[in-house]
């Protein structure tokens, strides 16, 4: 059964080669390839050698823990785009119809990332994040690109520091407490509900709203126009050298910054903490040191700009390799299908993990178990793809947004 060319960025005629390449169901291709990369990134992550082992295997798991999480989020901006209307938003009806569907999605990502972290697995889930961070980026999808862009570099200059100040005040107040006593999806979740979402959790909105508003950034270009994907390759290499590199020369150049972080840490690990996860991700409070931290998880300014700069070159990379390669196209049409049913094989593999209970396995076994998942993962996008536009789940969420036809 040939699959139908999608209604949000379908050509209507064939499009012609060259980046960003458009295959004949409508779907950017080099995006469908970032986001795969991204998810099977997540995989390892979650089932993985642990870094520690060394060598080829080590480093490849220490790169791509946070910055696969990051580069989804990139990926999730683009997308929000593309539902509201790209290249120009839409206005009118179809505007708020639009909108509506956003908020739909929003909200069963909310509730979907809830129901997963239930099942009480090791992984943090990000769904929930992903679902405020869509109703937060909402009101900008009418801004242009160097609006958009100017954001993304204003916040992400000064959240990092907010949220810095406002975990401190969680440590040293009971104000925190009496917000999610009175918090309706603290109660419903038992979490610390919108707290836990915005400022104390693993993906907090506050550090995650950048790399989003990145994605959208990007989507508003004329990726067509000749350099343009160029431009935002070297971007986002300018934006990763600023991030590990101004990292490194702060924890080596600065007086006792090293000091600091390996205390704010309590870790041996601080000499590589501007691009290492091995430092952690829960310094002790009130260590001004961290700031200058650039591991994936360590949500401050040095850390969001490598993030973005690594998302925005593997973005411009998969665009501008599918663009130019009819055979990269074939080798990663494996992957670029697993991009292209994201969440079916992200909430799967999740599931997965309850059901197999793969946890801590020994080091001799994480690398198999991992291939074995992403194994499945692409032969199942293979062939559910081969006959589905959508996967399972994005059929779902796609049904649950067609009520947003009736807004008038």
């Amino acid at each position: 059964m040939r699959r139908d060319a999608s209604p949000d960025i379908a050509p209507e005629t064939p499009a012609p080669a060259g980046p960003p390449y458009t295959s004949s169901t409508g779907r950017l291709v080099g995006l469908d390839l970032a986001r795969g990369l991204a998810i099977l990134g997540m995989y390892s992550a979650h089932l993985g050698p642990d870094p520690s082992v060394g060598g080829a295997v080590g480093w490849a798991m220490e790169a791509v823990r946070g910055r696969s999480a990051s580069l989804f989020a990139v990926l999730a901006g683009f997308t929000l785009v593309i539902l509201t209307g790209r290249p120009e938003p839409r206005t009118g009806r179809a505007g708020r119809q639009a909108v509506g569907k956003v908020l739909i999605r929003s909200f069963f990502l909310i509730a979907l990332g809830y129901v997963l972290t239930a099942l009480d697995t090791h992984v943090l889930v990000i769904l929930s994040y992903y679902g405020v961070l869509f109703v937060l980026a909402l009101p900008l999808y009418r801004l242009r690109a160097a609006t958009l862009g100017a954001i993304a570099a204003a916040s992400a200059l000064v959240l990092p520091h907010v949220l810095y100040l406002l975990r401190a005040a969680v440590d040293e107040g009971s104000w925190a407490d009496t917000l999610v006593a009175h918090d309706p999806l603290a109660r419903a979740t038992d979490s610390d509900g919108l707290l836990e979402l915005s400022v104390t959790g693993a993906y907090p909105v506050l550090t995650w709203l950048p790399l989003i508003v990145a994605g959208m950034a990007v989507a508003r270009l004329d990726l067509r126009r000749p350099g343009v994907v160029g431009r935002v390759g070297l971007l986002g290499g300018v934006l990763a050298v600023v991030g590990y590199g101004g990292s490194w020369l702060a924890l080596h150049l600065v007086p006792g910054a090293l000091e600091g972080v390996r205390e704010a840490s309590g870790t041996g690990a601080a000499a590589s903490a501007w691009w290492s996860g091995a430092v952690g991700a829960d310094p002790a409070p009130g260590m001004p040191a961290w700031l200058v931290v650039a591991s994936p998880h360590s949500q401050t300014t040095l850390s969001v700009l490598a993030n973005t700069g690594v998302a925005l070159a593997v973005v411009a990379a998969c665009l501008i390799g599918t663009g130019r390669s009819a055979r990269l196209r074939w080798v990663a049409t494996p992957v670029s299908a697993v991009g292209s049913i994201a969440l079916t094989v992200y909430v799967g593999h999740i599931v997965a993990i309850e059901v197999l209970s793969p946890r801590d396995p020994p080091d001799s076994a994480a690398l198999p178990v991992l291939l074995c998942f992403a194994a499945a993962a692409m032969l199942f996008a293979l062939v559910w793809t081969r006959f589905f536009r959508r996967g399972p789940l994005e059929y779902l969420m796609h049904a649950l947004t067609l009520p947003a036809r009736l807004i008038p």
